[in-house]
């Protein structure tokens, strides 16, 4: 049986009382026909997983791979073609060694950990964006997503934690991966297309609009485009419209809404904190490749803050880690020392305000880098092995998952795949990951087609 979901614009796979996969399958073994309604109700709440309503998510997202090498594996005993362009340092947990210029991180390291096996076999950015975002294979358009992010299966699954806030937030805006696909635009995220890394004053283009106009204005254009969108939906057979509808109605809330604008009010953070994240002048103005290393510091600070005003995911853009070409000087001059400051800060600050336990921080990019450095003094795209950064939530602090060979080529043990760190995040934010839905050619479609709970990481 199947229902029709008018609030996604889209056909959810599920029995008319909503119950997953895993509901379907343990109250078969009692006989569908059988059961009552309060039967199957109370065997869905038995099957399901427990909503953590207050849990959020951030994810820094570094685009173009990050080379383990040069972050969070160094490979400090391999032939000198493969290992770390960098030294290493010893961190505040006996044993674990990271790249010498995360002195800040390494002080910390007992609040956050690495897995240092993580593996797929995709070398592409957009396909890697896609795999990472969704746990499902890129379509024939990578830059396209054919399956939702992570980010819209929250939306759709726990709905807005604060009414006035979206569930699912870009920051500044989409990259590829990040897309709603089937779940319809509804469950896109909210961009902020304003960067928060850039020079003056940070403010929301639509909060700016808003202000412009007085409330009565404001009222009559909202009515006219609800008025509109009514009539678009009444000759729609597709659902697709009531879908446009509830977007607007989001919007409207948001741009309306005092505690919206405190939450996006970046320059109300006072300026020490701003620093302590890393509020750096560009080291070369003239350089765009090096430029972009700066704005990813205050977008991880805005990052904090919409969590903390109840957003349930962020994706929070630090790109773009693509280290072709005089990879070792970007790192050291760019990326490396504002990558410190910021995420040092976001931990030690979720952690002083009490958030951390709530709050989970995924820092990871589409795959790694070639363990063998190239003639330009870069390394090259590699998703044989890669590593990322995880904190708060489920993560306990000052633990290594799995490790990479000698020469950071593949997992040595414990490999673990995109679709374990998702089910991980999954499971904290109390998703269903056996849910199906349809796609757009009607076949169902499960939530996380892959992958189990790092256990080792709690």
């Amino acid at each position: 049986m199947l229902r029709k979901s008018k609030e996604n614009g889209c056909s959810e796979f599920q029995n008319q009382m909503g119950v997953s996969r895993r509901g379907f399958l343990k109250a078969g073994g009692l006989g569908l026909t059988g059961l009552t309604l309060t039967e199957l109700l109370r065997h869905e709440a038995q099957a399901g997983p427990v909503a953590k309503k207050e849990n959020s998510v951030i994810i820094l997202w570094m685009r173009g791979g990050p080379s383990q090498h040069e972050t969070w594996d160094p490979k400090m005993d391999a032939p000198a073609e493969y290992r770390g362009g960098f030294g290493a340092t010893s961190t505040n947990e006996p044993g674990i060694e990271i790249v010498d210029l995360l002195p800040k991180c390494a002080s910390i390291m007992d609040k956050w950990s690495i897995i240092r096996s993580l593996h797929h076999t995709n070398a592409g950015h957009s396909a890697g964006d896609q795999i990472l975002f969704t746990g499902h294979p890129p379509g024939p358009s990578p830059d396209v997503n054919i399956h939702p992010s992570c980010g819209s299966i929250v939306s759709e699954q726990l709905g807005q934690l604060t009414p006035e806030l979206p569930p699912y937030v870009a920051i500044p805006r989409q990259v590829p991966g990040t897309d709603s696909a089937y779940l319809g635009v509804a469950h896109k995220p909210f961009e902020t297309l304003v960067d928060p890394g850039n020079d003056g004053p940070f403010k929301l283009k639509n909060f700016s609009l808003v202000e412009g106009i007085s409330q009565g204005r404001f009222d009559t254009r909202k009515s006219l485009l609800q008025g509109f969108d009514q009539f678009r939906s009444a000759v729609d057979s597709s659902g697709q419209m009531d879908s446009v509808s509830k977007f607007h109605q989001k919007a409207y809330g948001i741009l309306s809404s005092d505690k919206a604008r405190q939450a996006f009010d970046l320059d109300a953070e006072p300026d020490d904190i701003r620093q302590r994240y890393g509020f750096i002048p560009r080291y070369d103005p003239g350089d765009p490749r090096r430029c972009s290393a700066n704005a990813f510091c205050q977008r991880v600070l805005l990052g904090r803050r919409l969590v903390e005003a109840g957003v349930r995911l962020v994706t929070v853009d630090c790109r773009w880690w693509d280290t072709h070409v005089q990879g070792l000087d970007s790192m050291k001059n760019g990326f490396l020392p504002r990558w410190d400051l910021c995420y040092s800060a976001l931990i030690e600050d979720l952690d002083q305000r009490g958030m951390l336990d709530t709050t989970m921080v995924v820092a990871w990019g589409e795959f790694g880098r070639t363990p063998r450095m190239n003639k330009e003094a870069g390394r090259d795209h590699y998703p044989n092995v890669f590593s990322a950064a995880v904190a708060g939530g489920p993560v306990q602090g000052g633990r290594v998952v799995g490790s990479s060979d000698s020469k950071g080529a593949f997992p040595l043990d414990n490999p673990k795949s995109p679709q374990d760190v998702l089910a991980t995040m999954y499971r904290h934010l109390g998703i269903d990951t056996e849910r199906h839905y349809l796609d757009h050619g009607g076949r169902p479609i499960i939530t996380l087609p892959s992958g189990s709970p790092i256990e080792e990481l709690s």
